[in-house]
C-alpha cells in the first residue's frame, strides 16, 4: 500500500502533505523521510515483517507516521480506540499477540502490567523518554529506508470489530484490500493534487485511517490535520478546504453553527458522510444552509468502502448509492437467492476490497462467506428501480452511535454481571445528535435496588465511553416471543 503513497511523493516532493492546527507542516518529501525514520526505529526495537504493532494513541501526526511506517516496513498495524478500558485491552492483546504496544505516557504503567500478565510485549510511547519513548529513537534513525515490497495478500492491518456474541473479531485487512479501495475512491470522488482535505476524524477506525488519509496521500492532496472535531473550527477552516468527511453527528453539529453558509463553503467541492445513516432531514437542512448536497456512502471494517452516491448525478437522501468499481453487491433471501428490485433482503458483497477473514477464527470466517464466495455483511438492504441501494436494517443488531459501532450483546454482558441485575436488553433509539443512543433495559433481582446514575457510572469503568448507555430503564420483565427471544422491536416502540 505504501507504494501508492510513494508515487505521490515522487510526483511532488515539495508539495505540502500535512498542515496542523498550530501551523506546522510537512511536505511529501519530509513525510517520506519521517516515515523512514519511524520504520527504522520500529525495526530497531526488534520487530520483524508480519509482527503486530498495537497502537492506542491519540490522533497526531506522529501516530499517523506510525501507521504509515508499518505499511512501509511490512508490519501489521493494530489500531485501538483510546477509549478502551483495561478489560477490553486485555482481550485484544492476548488475541493479537503484538510484538510492540504503543500507548500514551499516562497509560503506560497500566498497559505494561497488562502486557506482563499476557503477551509480554514491550510497551512504549511516542515521548522522548530514552527508555520507553520512541521519539528519540526516531530522531536518531536514518531517513533512508527500502520500502518492503508486500504482496496483495499480505496482512496490513487488523481492525477489531465487536461480535454479536460479545467476543470481538479481528478483521484481517490486506495490502491489496487497501490499494483497491484507495484507487476506487480517488476515481469516484475525483481526488487530485489540488484538493485540500479537512481531516477531523479519529484515526483508529476505517473512516479516518483508510478512507480519508488514503484518498489524500495517494492523490498528492493536502490535509488540514485537526486532532479532533470542533464544529466552530471546521466552519472557520472550510474556506481553506475543498473536501470534508464526517459522520452524521458532525453534520448535525455543523448545522448548529451560525457561520455555516454558502459563503463559508464557497471553496468546497465535496462533503462526504458515512459510518452511520444520515437522516434525510439533516441532508436537506445542510443543503439549504451550505448550498452543497452531502454525498453518502456505505462501508464497513471488513471491506472498507462498498458503495457511494454519485459524484455527478443525483445524490439521493436515504440511500448509499451504487457499488464502487471492482465491487459487487447483491440483496438475497435466506437461501442466498438474489431478490428482485424493491424487495428487502440480506446484503452480500464480493471484490478485492473484501477482507481475508477473521484473525484466528477459521470457523467464524467460513460462516460469514457463502459457498460461492460472497461476504455476508449482516445488513438488510433494498435496491430501487434506478439501482440505488438503501440500508433498511441491521441483521446483526448493530447500534451506530456518533459513527461508532456498538453491539448490544457486549453491553448486555456487562450489565448482566452487575449483582443487582437478573437480565438486560440493549437497544438503539433515535437521537438527534448521535443518530442512535445506546439504551439499556434492565430487570432487577427481587428486593435489589439500583439507580440509573450508579449503573451508568459502573459501566463507564468497564467500557469505552461511546458504548455506555445514555439511559437505563427498569422493567419487571422483558417481552419475549414464543421462542423465548427478546422482542426488541417492542422495547424500541416503548422507549424510543
Amino acid at each position: 500500500m505504501y507504494l501508492e503513497i510513494a508515487r505521490a511523493v515522487a510526483n511532488g516532493p515539495d508539495r505540502i502533505a500535512i498542515e496542523t492546527e498550530d501551523g506546522a507542516s510537512f511536505t511529501y518529501g519530509e513525510l517520506h523521510r519521517e516515515v523512514a525514520r519511524m520504520a527504522n526505529a520500529l525495526l530497531e526495537v526488534g520487530l520483524q515483517p508480519g509482527d503486530r504493532v498495537a497502537a492506542q494513541l491519540h490522533k497526531s501526526v506522529a501516530s499517523l507516521f506510525v501507521y504509515l511506517a508499518c505499511l512501509r516496513a511490512g508490519l501489521v498495524y493494530l489500531p485501538l480506540n483510546t477509549a478502551y478500558q483495561s478489560s477490553e485491552l486485555d482481550y485484544f492483546l492476548r488475541d493479537a499477540e503484538p510484538g510492540l504496544i504503543l500507548v500514551e505516557p499516562d497509560n503506560a504503567d497500566a498497559v505494561t502490567a497488562l502486557s506482563k500478565a499476557s503477551v509480554g510485549a514491550p510497551v512504549m510511547t511516542l515521548a522522548e523518554d530514552k527508555d520507553s519513548g520512541l521519539a528519540q529513537r526516531v530522531a536518531e534513525a536514518s531517513a533512508r529506508f527500502d520500502t518492503r515490497l508486500c504482496a496483495a495478500s499480505d496482512l496490513a492491518v487488523i481492525i477489531y470489530t465487536s461480535g454479536t456474541t460479545g467476543r470481538s473479531k479481528g478483521a484481517m485487512v490486506t495490502h491489496g484490500n487497501l490499494v483497491s479501495n484507495a484507487r476506487a475512491l480517488t476515481q469516484v470522488w475525483r481526488f487530485n493534487n489540488d484538493d485540500v482535505l479537512l481531516h477531523t476524524l479519529p484515526i483508529f477506525h476505517v473512516h479516518g485511517l483508510f478512507v480519508a488519509t488514503h484518498c489524500a496521500l495517494t492523490s498528492g492532496a493536502r490535509m488540514l490535520w485537526h486532532d479532533r472535531f470542533d464544529a466552530a473550527a471546521v466552519v472557520r477552516q472550510l474556506k481553506r478546504a475543498s473536501v470534508f468527511m464526517g459522520v452524521p453527528t458532525y453534520y448535525t453539529r455543523l448545522l448548529g453553527e451560525p457561520g455555516l453558509s454558502p459563503q463559508s463553503c464557497r471553496g468546497m467541492r465535496l462533503f462526504i458522510s458515512g459510518s452511520a445513516p444520515l437522516l434525510a432531514e439533516t441532508h436537506s437542512k445542510f443543503e439549504q444552509r451550505s448550498g452543497h448536497r452531502i454525498l453518502e456512502r456505505y462501508g464497513m471494517s471488513e471491506a472498507g468502502m462498498i458503495t457511494s452516491n454519485p459524484y455527478d448525478g443525483e445524490r439521493r437522501a436515504g440511500t448509499v448509492g451504487f457499488a464502487l468499481p471492482g465491487v459487487e453487491v447483491r440483496v438475497v433471501d435466506d437461501t442466498d437467492q438474489v431478490l428482485p428490485v424493491g424487495e428487502k433482503g440480506a446484503i452480500q458483497i464480493k471484490g478485492e476490497n473484501v477482507f481475508s477473514g477473521y484473525w484466528r477464527m477459521l470457523e467464524k470466517t467460513k460462516q460469514e462467506f457463502t459457498a460461492d464466495g460472497w461476504f455476508r455483511t449482516g445488513d438488510i438492504g433494498v435496491f430501487d428501480r434506478d439501482g440505488y441501494l438503501s440500508i433498511v436494517g441491521r441483521a446483526k443488531d448493530l447500534i451506530i452511535t456518533g459513527g461508532y459501532n456498538v453491539y448490544p450483546k457486549e453491553i448486555e454482558l456487562a450489565l448482566d454481571e452487575l449483582q443487582q441485575v437478573v437480565e438486560s436488553a440493549v437497544i438503539g433509539v433515535r437521537h438527534a445528535d448521535y443518530g442512535e443512543a445506546v439504551t439499556g433495559i434492565v430487570v432487577l433481582r427481587e428486593g435489589a435496588e439500583a439507580d440509573e446514575a450508579n449503573i451508568i457510572a459502573t459501566l463507564k469503568s468497564k467500557l469505552a465511553g461511546y458504548k455506555v448507555p445514555k439511559r437505563v430503564h427498569f422493567v419487571e420483565g422483558l417481552p419475549r416471543n414464543a421462542m423465548g427471544k427478546v422482542q426488541k422491536n417492542l422495547l424500541r416502540e416503548r422507549f424510543g
